[in-house]
């Protein structure tokens, strides 16, 4: 009997924290573009620090465990999840795909802007496919601060410090191809899906197959994201501070 109570109030403990960090990626994109040090050129070692932290908690602490998801999803083959029997990294393929394309549909938008004299901006059309996308993005993560690979807090924070900063990089790529919309409506719908996320995941449970194939899918995304802000020559990426992001959380990562 204690210690049946003693788990209620840790899963109790767990639904707090996890509400706590689910708000306090909402206000990461609230403010991040406040920031205005982040928009100089050359890139500011704050977003190459951010995007090293990122990718390392991706290639330390996601993709590993994917193996650990194979093995979970060959175990569910009577399920519908069954056609990914030997391709969970087939779904981060697909996520880096997806959000590939996501990208290269902004650019191209901001290029016949362009092109037509009406600035360097997406069209209306393109804001609200870019913006539906990735507020299914946030959506994910919400749910995933209570549905990962590894339970806990110490997961759970690490998962958060993470995502908070990816969210930071995140924002600095939205601005850049929206603009005034952005920080118009553009923010408000991404922070807002978030905490819809969080909710559907306190309200449902899904079995572990399908957990896996999410975090498979946000893996490929986060890598994605990151990349396409910190490779293309006209930001001037800060190498080292993205070395030393990554290589940081690394370690920290390691350690515990």
């Amino acid at each position: 009997m204690f210690a049946s109570s003693e788990q209620t109030v840790s899963n109790s403990n767990i639904l707090l924290l996890s509400a706590t960090c689910a708000i306090a990626l909402a206000i990461v994109h609230l403010f991040s573009g406040k920031l205005h040090l982040l928009r100089k050129t050359p890139r500011n070692q704050w977003l190459s620090i951010g995007s090293g932290v990122s990718v390392a908690y991706v290639f330390i602490h996601i993709l590993p465990e994917l193996n650990l998801a194979q093995q979970t999803i060959e175990s569910s083959l009577e399920t519908a999840l069954s056609f990914l029997e030997h391709h969970v990294y087939l779904v981060a393929l697909l996520g880096l795909a997806v959000f590939y394309g996501l990208e290269r549909y902004a650019i191209e938008s901001r290029q016949r802007n362009q092109k037509v004299g009406k600035g360097d901006v997406t069209s209306s059309g393109v804001f609200w496919i870019h913006i539906t996308s990735f507020a299914v993005y946030n959506a994910l993560i919400g749910y995933l601060l209570l549905h990962r690979e590894e339970q806990g807090i110490q997961s759970l924070f690490l998962f958060f410090f993470a995502m908070a900063l990816h969210f930071v990089v995140n924002d600095y790529g939205l601005r850049e191809h929206h603009k005034a919309i952005y920080d118009r409506i553009g923010r408000w719908i991404l922070a807002a899906a978030i905490i819809v996320g969080w909710v559907i995941g306190s309200a449902t449970v899904i079995d572990k197959a399908a957990v896996a194939v999410l975090f498979a899918f946000l893996a490929g995304g986060v890598v994605l994201n990151v990349l396409k802000e910190e490779l293309p020559e006209e930001r001037e990426s800060r190498f080292l501070s993205f070395v030393l992001g990554a290589g940081a959380y690394t370690i920290l990562l390691l350690a515990l």
